[in-house]
C-alpha cells in the first residue's frame, strides 16, 4: 500500500461531528490539510496527541512532537509510521432536536394528582475540547453525528427538565395545564444543568430551548372527566335541601377514576389507593346524619295523621279552656268522620 501524501477531509454534511481518517500509514513530509472550523487529531494505540489547528501541515517531528516520542521516528526523510488522524468539526450546530421517548410522570400540587407530560424542543452546542470529546464519546467508533450524540445525551435533558419542571410547580404554585406561560425560564434554567455535565465530555451548550409542553390526549381526557363531574356536583348540590346528594356525587367522581387505573402512574391509581380510607368515613357520617333528619321528619308526620292523637290533642286544648264547646264537639265529629 503506498504512503499517503496529501490528507484532508471535507465535511459532507452539517451533522458530522467527528470523522476518523481511513487509512493509518503515514510518513513524515505528507501534508495534512485541516480546514476552517476544523482540528486534526494524532491518536496512537487510543492515545490522544498531537492537535493540527487550521491551515496546511507538513508532517514533521516538530509538530507532531507526542507521537514523536512514542515510535521514535528518526530525524528527517521520508520515514514511514502508523497513526490515526482524527477530523473534528468545531462549527457550532443550533438546530439539533430532542424530545422525550417516552411520557415523564409529574405530581401536580395544584391538581393534586400525578400528571404525564410530553415536551420537545432544540438546543445547539460545540465540541470545546477535542481530546475529550473523542476519548469519551467516541471511543473506537469511526465517527459521531448528531444523532449519536443526541441518543448519548437523551436521558440527561430529560433528568434535567422533569426535575426542573416539577421543582418549578412546587415553587410556585402553577399547575401543568398553566406551565406554558413559564417555557422561557425553564429553558434558560435546563441550559445552565445541562452545560455543566456536557462540559465533562468536552462539548459547549449553546443554546437550549423548549418548543412544546404537553399532555397525552388519554391523560388529558381523564382530567377532564375529573372536572366535568366536579363542576356537575358543585352546580347541582346548589339546588339540594341538604348536602346528602353532593356527597354521594363525590363518591362517584373518586370511585369512577379509580375504576380507571390507566397505566398506574396516572390520577386513577392514587384516587383508588384513597378510596375507602379517607374518602368513605366523612361521607358515611353525612349520610347516616341526613337520614336520622328524615326519620325524625316521618315520625312526626305519623303521629299527626293518627285519630287518637289528634283527639288526645283536641281534648287537652278543651279542657285547658283555649276552645269552645261547640268548637271541641264541631272538630271531635270531623275526627270520627274521618276514620
Amino acid at each position: 500500500m503506498p504512503l499517503i501524501e496529501v490528507i484532508k477531509h471535507d465535511q459532507p454534511d452539517e451533522h458530522e461531528f467527528v470523522w476518523k481518517y481511513p487509512s493509518e500509514d503515514l510518513k513524515l513530509g505528507a501534508q495534512v490539510i485541516v480546514n476552517e472550523s476544523q482540528e486534526a487529531l494524532f491518536v496512537k494505540s487510543g492515545e490522544a496527541l498531537d492537535l493540527l489547528q487550521p491551515g496546511t501541515h507538513t508532517l514533521n517531528t516538530g509538530n507532531i512532537p507526542l507521537l514523536n516520542k512514542i515510535i521514535n521516528l528518526p530525524f528527517g526523510g521520508d520515514t514511514p509510521f502508523t497513526a490515526e488522524i482524527w477530523y473534528i468539526n468545531k462549527t457550532v450546530k443550533r438546530d439539533l432536536k430532542w424530545g422525550t421517548p417516552s411520557p415523564v410522570p409529574i405530581m401536580d400540587l395544584a391538581l393534586g394528582f400525578p400528571v404525564s407530560l410530553r415536551a420537545f424542543g432544540k438546543w445547539g452546542v460545540r465540541i470545546s475540547d477535542s481530546r475529550r470529546f473523542l476519548t469519551q464519546i467516541v471511543g473506537t467508533q469511526y465517527g459521531a453525528d448528531s444523532i449519536k450524540i443526541r441518543d448519548f445525551f437523551i436521558g440527561e435533558i430529560v433528568e434535567k427538565m422533569g426535575s426542573t419542571i416539577s421543582q418549578k410547580m412546587v415553587e410556585t404554585g402553577v399547575s401543568i395545564l398553566q406551565i406554558s406561560a413559564e417555557i422561557s425560564n425553564l429553558s434558560e434554567i435546563i441550559q445552565q444543568k445541562i452545560s455543566e455535565e456536557f462540559a465533562r465530555f468536552g462539548i459547549e451548550v449553546i443554546n437550549f430551548n423548549i418548543e412544546s409542553i404537553n399532555i397525552p390526549d388519554d391523560e388529558m381526557k381523564k382530567i377532564q372527566d375529573v372536572f366535568a363531574k366536579k363542576m356537575e356536583v358543585q352546580e347541582l348540590s346548589k339546588v339540594q335541601a341538604g348536602g346528602a346528594y353532593g356527597a354521594a356525587k363525590s363518591f362517584e367522581v373518586m370511585n369512577t377514576a379509580a375504576e380507571n387505573p390507566g397505566d398506574g402512574s396516572g390520577i386513577g391509581a392514587m384516587l383508588g389507593a384513597g378510596i375507602g380510607i379517607g374518602a368513605g368515613i366523612p361521607i358515611g357520617q353525612q349520610m347516616g346524619q341526613q337520614m336520622g333528619q328524615k326519620m325524625q321528619i316521618d315520625n312526626s308526620a305519623s303521629a299527626q295523621n293518627n285519630p287518637t292523637e289528634r283527639l288526645k290533642q283536641l281534648k287537652s286544648l278543651f279542657d285547658e279552656g283555649l276552645i269552645s264547646e261547640k268548637d271541641y264537639n264541631e272538630k271531635k265529629t270531623q275526627i270520627l268522620g274521618d276514620l
